[in-house]
């Protein structure tokens, strides 16, 4: 059976929801309704694999959005809007993929003044509720797109550097996770990854830089401490490290410093508790890992079109 895509509906108005929730039955979705904010928090909490959530404009619809942004959830969503606006419109099929792309950037970016939530959701008037299924296929392919949470130039000043790169970063995670689900239902190619350069590590002020090598580093510790356990978390701490190298241009030879730097505070370790150092020659296996997950990241960033160009 081809993975159903997990959908969340939280919208106070009982007959938008059971509009909806007929729409999107037949087999496609896994639907979920819930009715209050604290239930819908509750239920994040143990629903790490949602692929969209419906909104609906309301009083608590910015406090709703402004809590997820602050922890950096960010999902696809389809908002019902008592308002009609320019994205109530469907993209123009005629384009080619490259075209397409580049027309949904530059659409997200002018709208970035506008959303409730993120650049790439969806707003759809609740006169047009009948497209919710052509809408949440909307909202998954912009956000599949969407290069950062929340536009950098609408950031307040206060925001560092390595508080951005971590949403991009947790961005990122859920984009590879839903375009995974997509590839397995739908052949779905992939994504291509934008980064800002502002945020590149060698871009960054020395205050900045310290600590962002800092939660590097103390990622990286993590992944080795847990490396040969049987604990899975050591999945996510890679990529939750090639990530936030990848979207910082992290060079290789800085990952290889940051393993050497954490080889010699073991050796250090070992020799004070007179145990022999060669057990941390296994630990090369960690740094290749980390590595080939980098390399991979490099080579999944390539927009189909250009990587065929280059053949």
């Amino acid at each position: 059976m081809l993975p159903q895509l997990s959908i969340c509906i939280f919208v106070k108005s009982e007959e938008l929801a059971a509009s909806a929730i007929n729409l999107l039955g037949g087999g496609r979705y896994a639907l979920t309704q819930v009715k209050s904010a604290i239930e819908f928090f509750e239920y994040l909490k143990h629903n790490y694999h949602l692929d969209c959530l419906v909104f609906e404009v309301d009083g608590d619809l910015r406090s709703l959005t402004g809590k997820l942004q602050e922890r950096s959830i960010f999902l696809p969503a389809v908002i019902f809007s008592t308002k009609p606006g320019d994205d109530d419109r469907p993209e123009q099929s005629s384009s080619s993929g490259f075209e397409a792309r580049a027309s949904t950037s530059q659409k997200i970016e002018e709208q970035s003044c506008s959303f409730f939530y993120h650049p790439a959701e969806v707003q759809l008037p609740i006169a047009r509720s009948g497209e919710i299924v052509a809408s949440i296929d909307r909202a998954i392919t912009q956000f599949l797109k969407l290069s950062t949470p929340v536009p950098f130039d609408d950031q307040s000043a206060n925001v560092c550097a390595t508080a951005q790169l971590t949403a991009q970063s947790l961005l990122q995670r859920q984009q590879r996770r839903l375009a995974e689900k997509l590839r397995e239902r739908l052949g779905y190619l992939g994504v291509y990854y934008k980064r800002n350069s502002q945020n590149f590590l060698r871009n960054l002020s020395p205050e900045e830089k310290t600590k962002f090598l800092e939660q590097l580093k103390s990622i990286y510790r993590k992944i080795v401490l847990n490396y040969f356990s049987e604990d899975t978390a050591v999945n996510n701490q890679i990529d939750e490290f090639v990530n936030l190298a990848f979207f910082a241009d992290v060079p290789v030879t800085q990952v290889v410093e940051i393993h050497m730097e954490l080889m010699d505070e073991f050796a250090k370790q070992l020799k004070l508790e007179g145990r022999s150092e060669e057990i941390l020659l296994d630990y090369r296996l960690t740094l290749i890992d980390a590595i080939a997950h980098l390399c991979e990241m490099y080579r999944r960033s390539i927009p189909k079109e250009t990587s065929e160009g280059r053949r």
